[in-house]
């Protein structure tokens, strides 16, 4: 590329870059990632926050124009062929005379990256690299940064930090009336608009289809060179319709009109790669059993789910229970469906034993306890777990007959605690 033209990228992208303002800090300890001598690696869907939150290091690190290079691939007007990262490198010391911190955006659309930044790290510079394809990532890591790498997997915000942005601040142990009605209001909204920091900017839910349609034409039909793509679309369409239930391969063949088994587990695989969609497997100790019992499908915010996907009757329950999964993901937990008689949400698995049993119920009342609980119950004797969690999403207003080993907490408690 033109030497002058990448020149003037890189400054253009560094004034954009500097000008940002009125961050939301995550929550998230960034400590460990700022201390660390190895390469930081933040990846997550596109438009989740990673480019704000290279600048919340960038400004924790305190470093000025001089001390740091940043740069994002993700710009039409530039190759990202394997040499770009050099020549980067060398603008940067002509320009400022000094060794930078890199802050680079989009890694993925590099080919190698991984040798550049395997050589500035030996070298004992301090790199922070972003990117939107998971399978990308960890490939390229486990090819040349085996143990010289931190991850840190960014979601859209979480509640908390979707009531920091909205500077909504609410004492949970001494709730008025009307502080209560605010905070399920707002628990109401994050409900169906989601996370996307820049759609709860704009308040802007139509900028979910265009971001959609990157991550289908530009991160997946460019990328793999496919040409199937009013299928691919048809089959994303139907499970972002269907997050938080179970669906089966026979289905997505019938739905979508793609008679390959082998085509359909490759396009599962890129929406996952992207962070579109993330998939629960039933518990089992077998791995092998694992992988061959019908899995359940979530979407990374519901603002997708509630815009792309169609909507149905029980919409607002499965909602619900994927704000509950991707709040499971933000805290790191390592999370199965169960299902032998009935069926629990989510059993949570902490090194080699199961340490949680959770059911999501939206309304919890004298219809549904039967069944809701037996899923549950029939979880905790399996696991001999001592104590189980019902979170809903309305709080349980009337008695309930309940074992004294079952707990029922409200959406907003748990999400907050």
């Amino acid at each position: 590329m033109n030497k002058e033209k990448l020149n003037m990228v890189m400054l253009d992208q560094k004034e954009y870059f500097c000008n940002k303002r009125d961050l939301i800090e995550r929550d998230i300890d960034l400590m460990p990632f700022l201390t660390t001598s190895q390469v930081v690696v933040i990846s997550g869907v596109r438009r989740c926050g990673k480019s704000s939150l290279l600048w919340l290091i960038k400004d924790k690190l305190k470093l000025q124009d001089s001390n740091f290079c940043y740069f994002n691939f993700d710009d039409e007007r530039i190759i990202g062929n394997s040499e770009i990262l050099s020549e980067i490198y060398q603008i940067h010391l002509e320009n400022y005379r000094t060794e930078p911190v890199f802050l680079f955006d989009e890694i993925q659309n590099v080919p190698n990256w991984e040798k550049f930044v395997n050589r500035m790290y030996e070298q004992g510079r301090k790199v922070f690299v972003t990117g939107s394809n998971a399978q990308l990532l960890s490939s390229e890591i486990s090819s040349s940064l085996t143990g010289r790498n931190k991850v840190l997997e960014l979601f859209p915000f979480s509640f908390i930090e979707y009531l920091s942005y909205k500077k909504h601040s609410y004492r949970i142990k001494s709730l008025t009336t009307k502080q209560k009605s605010l905070l399920l209001s707002d628990l109401s909204e994050y409900l169906e608009i989601g996370g996307f920091p820049l759609v709860l900017k704009e308040k802007d839910t139509s900028l979910i289809n265009a971001w959609f349609q990157d991550i289908l034409y530009r991160d997946i039909v460019s990328r793999y060179r496919l040409s199937q793509v009013k299928e691919l679309r048809q089959m994303a369409i139907y499970l972002l319709s269907n997050s938080a239930k179970l669906f089966s391969y026979s289905t997505l063949k019938q739905i979508s009109g793609i008679k390959s088994l082998s085509s359909i587990k490759d396009y599962l695989d890129y929406f996952e790669r992207t962070y579109l969609l993330f998939y629960l497997y039933k518990f089992d100790y077998s791995i092998k059993k694992q992988i061959m019992n019908s899995r359940k499908v979530y979407c990374v915010d519901n603002s997708i789910a509630n815009n792309i996907g169609l909507r149905f009757s029980d919409n607002l329950g499965r909602l619900f229970e994927n704000m509950i999964f991707l709040e499971l993901k933000r805290r790191g937990k390592e999370v199965y469906y169960f299902s032998v008689k009935n069926e629990c949400d989510f059993l949570i698995k902490d090194g080699y034993d199961i340490a949680e049993a959770i059911q999501v119920v939206y309304e919890l009342n004298y219809d549904n306890q039967k069944r809701e609980l037996s899923g549950l119950e029939e979880a905790m004797n399996e696991f001999k777990i001592k104590q189980g969690t019902v979170i809903t999403y309305h709080e349980c207003k009337i008695l309930l007959d309940l074992p004294e080993n079952i707990q029922i907490i409200p959406a907003w408690k748990w999400l907050m605690s």
